[in-house]
C-alpha cells in the first residue's frame, strides 16, 4: 500500500513540474497499477481536471468501462468532494490519501465536509485510509508549492 502512495507522491512531483497543482493519484486493481493522474485544470482550464479525476478517467478508458469496482485509488492528498463523488459513482472500493485536509490551508478545499461522515451515509461505503507515514513528505511539497505562488 506504501509504495503506491509513495508513486501518487512523486506524481504530484511531475504534476508541479508541468505547472500544475500538487497532487497525483493512482488507480490500482489486483496490485496492479491502471492509470496515472496529475491535477492540471490550470493548465488545461478544466475545473475538474484534478489527479483522481484523471486517474478514474484514464482507468475507464484502459479497462473499457465505467465500473471500477475493485479498484483502488491512491492520492497525494485526501480527495476533495468532487473526487470522492467520482470514487463513488466509479465504484471504488478503497481510498488511500497521505495528507489530510486538516493539514492544509483553507484554500485547497471548498467547505466543512467530511468524506468520511459523507461515506457513512451512502448506500456503499468506500474504505477510507489515511496513510500518515507518508503524510510529511507529501505536505512538504505541497508546503514548497505554496511559497512559489507567493
Amino acid at each position: 500500500m506504501n509504495n503506491f502512495l509513495q508513486q501518487a507522491i512523486e506524481l504530484s512531483k511531475k504534476s508541479i513540474e508541468q505547472g500544475g497543482f500538487p497532487v497525483g493519484a493512482l488507480v490500482v486493481k489486483d496490485e496492479v497499477i491502471i492509470s496515472e493522474g496529475l491535477s492540471d485544470g490550470k493548465n488545461r482550464k478544466d475545473a475538474t481536471s484534478h489527479a483522481e479525476i484523471e486517474a478514474i478517467r484514464n482507468a475507464s478508458i484502459k479497462l473499457d468501462t465505467r465500473d471500477l469496482k475493485g479498484c483502488e485509488v491512491y492520492s497525494s492528498m485526501e480527495p476533495c468532494l468532487m473526487c470522492f463523488s467520482a470514487c463513488y459513482w466509479a465504484k471504488i472500493t478503497k481510498i488511500v490519501y497521505a495528507v489530510g485536509k486538516d493539514k492544509l490551508s483553507k484554500q485547497h478545499y471548498e467547505g466543512l465536509h467530511s468524506i468520511e461522515n459523507i461515506n457513512t451515509e451512502n448506500n456503499r461505503q468506500i474504505e477510507i485510509i489515511h496513510i500518515k507515514e507518508l503524510e510529511n513528505e507529501a505536505l512538504s511539497l505541497i508546503q514548497d508549492w505554496e511559497k512559489n505562488l507567493r
